[in-house]
């Protein structure tokens, strides 16, 4: 019986360039989850912060709608600012978000929402890194 060499040369480099490559897009997977992940919390904490916001906003109105039932006006509540126009604005805080809130009254004991805006400060990153400026 004649023996067949069986040549390993091309397998093994076939298996090789495989297992580099199965390497490659594991890491890369793990990244791509791991960026995923941290946006994921970035994100988790910003709609907490929005709720927290709103919750308070949500009570502030409520707060206004007793004292406004209670014979009270507008202007005399906690914490608050009547322009020239007679829209009262209070601003609530919740770490380094703002919400604006803006009432006019209408009606006898009514009153209506004229601004309800959330902010967040934003700086842009003013380090670019090691680039080049353009001057020599």
């Amino acid at each position: 019986m004649k023996h067949i060499p069986i040549r390993l040369g091309p397998l093994a480099l076939l298996l090789t360039v495989i297992s580099i490559c199965m390497a490659t897009l594991g890491i890369l997977s793990f990244t791509t989850a791991r960026a995923d992940f941290s946006l994921a919390e970035k994100y988790a904490a910003t709609v907490q912060e929005r709720y927290a916001l709103e919750k308070e906003g949500q009570s502030f109105l409520r707060e206004v709608s007793d004292v406004l039932a209670a014979g009270g006006s507008l202007e005399g509540l906690d914490g608050t600012e009547t322009g020239p126009d007679g829209i009262t604005h209070k601003t609530l805080e919740y770490e380094d978000t703002r919400l604006q809130v803006g009432l006019a009254p209408e009606g006898d004991a009514g009153f209506r929402v004229v601004e309800w805006r959330i902010q967040k400060d934003w700086e842009p990153e003013s380090s670019m890194g090691d680039l080049w400026d353009g001057e020599f």
